[in-house]
Order: C-alpha cells, then structure tokens, then sequence
C-alpha cells in the first residue's frame, strides 16, 4: 500500500500544480494592474498630464491594453502591458515631482 501511495504521489503533484498554475495568470495581472493603476492615479495628482504628458499618456494606453488582454484572458500579455503602465506610471511621477520641485511648489 505504501508502495502504491508513493508512486502516486508524484503523479497527484503534477496535476495540483497544473491546475494550480492554470490560475495564476489572472492573479498576476490583478496585482501587475493594480499596482500600475495606483501609481498612475498618483501621477495624475501630480500634474503629471501637463508635467510629464508623454510617460503619463504611455503608461495610461498601455494600463488600457492591459485590461482589453485580460478580458480575452491573454493574461501574459496583460501582465507585460501592465508592468510597463507601472514603469512609465513611476517615470511620470518622478518626473511631476521633479519638475514640481524646480518651480518651487
């Protein structure tokens, strides 16, 4: 019995981490575009659609791409869309607080 219950135990792991991995990619956007969506809301706080219009417009239609992906459930390409919103979100935040900090408010 003990010998059967250790073969199958590779075989019930493979296929809890096949099922388990079929979920992922939907977690993963959610907390990709989340993230992105934050720092973006902080960026427009800022000013940075007239401070840093090109980062803040970028990271806005591609926060836009990541959500049309995700409801086609192409969530790789949702995550990546998502993680550049984030980056170009985070350079429109500095770049508003930069330029914030030079005029002197």
């Amino acid at each position: 019995m003990q010998r059967r219950m250790a073969r199958l135990l590779p075989v019930v792991g493979l296929a809890l981490a096949s099922m388990g991995a079929s979920g992922c990619g939907g977690t993963l956007y959610a907390i990709n575009a989340s993230s992105a969506a934050s720092r973006l809301e902080e960026a427009k706080e800022l000013g940075a659609e007239q401070l840093a219009p090109y980062e803040y417009y970028y990271a806005k239609a591609h926060l836009e791409q990541a959500q049309i992906d995700a409801s086609e459930a192409s969530y790789s390409d949702a995550v990546d869309y998502a993680e550049t919103a984030e980056e170009y979100a985070d350079k429109a935040v500095n770049l508003s607080k930069a330029a914030r900090k030079a005029s002197g408010r």
